[in-house]
């Protein structure tokens, strides 16, 4: 009986100077591909999430702002 496969495979391209750095990074960190764009993508979508966190905050210490400054204005 065999297990099933816990990973999905994504294939892409990079331009070939791209290719060539991460290839040099794969070299310096003794990382696989793989691992190397675990790494990336987790990292991409932890600052993404604090973009969103950020984004969140500002518009809602706008909303704060347009809130006391009715109340002034009454």
């Amino acid at each position: 009986m065999t297990t099933p496969r816990r990973s999905k495979t994504i294939t892409f391209s990079l331009p070939p100077e791209m290719e060539a750095q991460v290839r040099s990074v794969m070299k310096e960190d003794d990382l696989s591909v793989s691992e190397l764009l675990r790494q990336a993508i987790r990292l991409f979508m932890e600052e993404r999430e604090w973009r969103r966190w950020e984004r969140l905050e500002w518009l809602r210490s706008r909303q704060n702002e347009q809130e006391d400054k009715r109340r002034r204005d009454r």
